[in-house]
């Protein structure tokens, strides 16, 4: 058995990891796991399904670090396997629902109030049907472009725009609620 140095570089534990390495694996896991757990919450509302499928994309993960080839991050690279493995399991649950060709104005998101906890923001995107909270999360938190976006869940990229722009109008008419109920003007 192989021991692993405390300072070792990334490159290396990947290197390790990818030749199945159990404490390099346990070691990038133990690195990466609560960062990636909290994107897989983004998409999947349950906490535990949400760890499930964290740790299918683990599996995956380690089964093709030897794809890896280091021409960008390595966080980057986990967080794509991630999202695209909750992109997935919505599309085998049949819970993501797109409205096609619906009028996209651009309006403005606000935002978000300070006083907004995580967990709030959380709630709020949440409540988003499943179509929108996966545009919404893919664009404004992961940063795609609607082309991207459009490519990776197979529909037009104005499909893409629309399911952005209800979104966005839902969490601006959620938070004015929320807002209003604060200030006891609801």
């Amino acid at each position: 058995m192989k021991v692993i140095a405390l300072h070792q570089d990334e490159k290396e534990i990947i290197s390790l990891a990818a030749e199945n390495n159990r404490h390099a694996q346990q070691k990038i896991y133990s690195k990466h796991a609560p960062k990636m757990l909290s994107i897989c919450r983004q998409y999947i509302k349950d906490l535990h399904q949400a760890e499930d499928i964290m740790i299918t994309a683990f599996m995956k993960v380690f089964t093709n670090l030897k794809n890896f080839e280091h021409k960008g991050s390595f966080e980057g690279w986990i967080r794509r396997i991630m999202v695209n493995e909750c992109i997935s399991y919505l599309r085998v649950q049949k819970k993501v629902g797109f409205l096609e060709d619906e009028f996209f104005v651009e309006d403005t998101f606000n935002n978000i109030e300070s006083h907004f906890s995580v967990e709030d923001i959380q709630s709020l995107i949440d409540s988003l049907p499943d179509g929108y909270k996966m545009v919404f999360n893919l664009y404004a938190i992961e940063g795609f472009k609607h082309q991207e976006i459009a490519k990776m869940l197979g529909i037009s990229e104005g499909t893409s725009k629309s399911q952005l722009s209800h979104a966005r109008k839902m969490l601006q008419e959620q938070i004015n609620k929320q807002k209003n109920y604060v200030n006891g003007t609801e």
